[in-house]
């Protein structure tokens, strides 16, 4: 029996995908490569090369590797391509979700975990915010996966399926073997904006919007290490092999830093100085989102190992400067050819 992860060559999929093997578990990835990479996979891993919409090819996958639980990461992840874009948003985030549903009904899959966000709840009434708050998405992007948890829950409803909905608040840092991480050009995510600007490859880092009503003027998150995040998934798994209801978590550490803590977490980790540049507020952009973790860490047996910003600046910093040395090699030796 298998677990199948789509999106499982991503960013965040790796990091599953390198949990679940380490763990002993039997897994076969669907990732279309749009902003994945194969060789970030363990060896032995099966990859087909495809949408997690495909129901034809879901099916089949399902079928040859007796998959008996579902973990869906593939997607669109960046708020602001989504205000410019909204209905790529709903074509790659609900549709697909709807017809990897499908394939999964079809094929008697019991089990599923969704990737979802914190961006469901646009700005919050009040922080932490709990998993009861309203859901007001400020973005196509928060709005398309509220749809697609709408989907889940009416479809785990319907057929007997179980699921674990994950609504992540930030997500950052990267393997702290330095064997995997976000590797995507044009990341949008702040930490990786970050490091990028301590490694020389950014000139400067934009921070948007310095007069909120916060303690230094700028937006607030709950950071996340993205390893233990692929721990909380490995535990939502056993959760639901154990018997347990379908549920919604908020995926955090319950802690916020500001986006000026960020960037000097950064400074501090690298010894570097890089230049800040500040603009207005961005559109879509919520004001502080902090995580009520209780339900979670009540619910899952799941204790996070990273939870300090320095550590996952240093991790995303050691990655970054590992990439940039593999990039600049491949470089030299293709103008050296």
């Amino acid at each position: 029996m298998s677990v199948l992860v789509t999106g499982g060559a991503g960013y965040i999929g790796s990091h599953m995908v390198q949990a679940l093997v380490e763990a002993g578990e039997s897994v076969v990835v669907i990732d279309n490569l749009s902003t994945g990479f194969s060789q970030f996979l363990p060896q032995g891993v099966p990859l087909f090369i495809g949408d997690a919409g495909d129901e034809n090819l879901v099916e089949g996958v399902i079928a040859a590797h007796g998959v008996e639980s579902v973990i869906h990461f593939a997607g669109s992840v960046v708020v602001p391509e989504s205000m410019r874009d909204p209905l790529a948003y709903y074509r790659n985030n609900t549709m697909t979700t709807r017809s990897l549903l499908n394939a999964t009904v079809k094929a008697g899959v019991g089990r599923f975990i969704f990737s979802s966000t914190a961006a469901v709840y646009g700005n919050p009434d009040q922080v932490p915010v709990s998993e009861s708050a309203p859901t007001r998405p400020l973005s196509p992007y928060g709005s398309s996966k509220l749809m697609a948890e709408i989907m889940l829950h009416d479809t785990a409803s319907a057929h007997g399926m179980n699921y674990v909905a994950l609504r992540y608040f930030n997500v950052a840092g990267a393997d702290p073997q330095a064997r995997m991480g976000l590797a995507t050009v044009g990341a949008t995510h702040l930490l990786k904006i970050a490091v990028e600007a301590a490694t020389g490859q950014r000139a400067k880092i934009d921070v948007f919007g310095t007069d909120y009503p916060t303690p230094d003027g700028s937006c607030i998150r709950d950071f996340i290490h993205v390893t233990d995040l692929a721990q909380a998934h490995r535990a939502a798994l056993s959760y639901l092999r154990g018997g347990g209801a379908s549920i919604t978590l908020n995926c955090g550490y319950g802690r916020g830093y500001s986006v000026l803590e960020t960037i000097e977490a950064v400074r501090k980790v690298s010894g570097r100085n890089f230049a800040v540049q500040y603009g207005p507020r961005r559109p879509g952009d919520i004001m502080t989102m902090i995580a009520d973790t209780s339900r979670m860490r009540s619910t899952l047996d799941w204790t996070p190992q990273y939870d300090d910003l320095e550590t996952i600046a240093r991790h995303a910093l050691a990655w970054e400067e590992k990439l940039f040395r593999e990039r600049h090699g491949e470089l030299q030796q293709a103008v050296s050819a």
